[in-house]
Formats: C-alpha cells, sequence, structure tokens
C-alpha cells in the first residue's frame, strides 16, 4: 500500500508539474486548444494570471516531491497529507469556479492517494 500512495502522490506531482508548464508557457500556443469556451482574445491579457497560477501548481508538485524524499515516516506522511490536502482543496474551488472537469483532474486523485496513504 505505500509503494501505491508514492506512485499517485509522485502521479499528481507530475500533474501539477504539467499544469505549471502549461499555465506557465503554453498558456497562449495550447490554452485555445484546451479551454475552448474561453474567447481567444483573452489568452494574451491573462498570461500573467495564467502564470501566476501555475507557479502555484509548481508549489503544490513541489510539496509533493518533498513528502517523498523526507527519511522519516511521520514527516513524510503529514507533508503528504497536507499537499494532498491542499490539491484537494484547489480541486474542488475549480471545479465550483471554473470547471467540473477538475474534480476529476485534481480532486478525485487527490482523495485516492489521501486514502491509500491513510490505508498504508
Amino acid at each position: 500500500m505505500a509503494l501505491l500512495a508514492d506512485i499517485l502522490i509522485f502521479a499528481i506531482a507530475g500533474l501539477h508539474l504539467y499544469i505549471l508548464w502549461f499555465e506557465m508557457f503554453a498558456w497562449e500556443t495550447k490554452g485555445p486548444k484546451v479551454f475552448k469556451s474561453f474567447p481567444k482574445d483573452l489568452f494574451a491579457p491573462t498570461k500573467t494570471m495564467a502564470a501566476n497560477q501555475g507557479l502555484y501548481n509548481g508549489f503544490l508538485a513541489a510539496g509533493l516531491l518533498w513528502s517523498l524524499m523526507i527519511s522519516d515516516p511521520d514527516w513524510a506522511r503529514n507533508v503528504a497529507e497536507f499537499f494532498l490536502i491542499c490539491v484537494f482543496v484547489a480541486g474542488l474551488y475549480g471545479a465550483q469556479s471554473a470547471s467540473r472537469r477538475i474534480l476529476f483532474v485534481q480532486a478525485v486523485p487527490a482523495s485516492l492517494a489521501f486514502l491509500v496513504l491513510m490505508l498504508s
């Protein structure tokens, strides 16, 4: 179970690194293809805002990766729990405010990883 928790945490960190890249570096090129309902003329003016969001996603990824590098199992678990809860809350907020799809991309995987972590 502990290995599965680590794999899920690593995968969620990878997802947030992808979101960092997407929002910080590919917002104007890939953004219009992903967010089809968002007016295309607003991608350039919102580039800085998207980059800021990407940076926060990078912090989530960094925290999750950090939890995998901590040698003390109790401390590693506490750090992983904290960052998984942060991802879950961000996913709930994103689902409510931006797109319901975010619930399934962020909140559900974070809750699954949290559950597996609790059971390990």
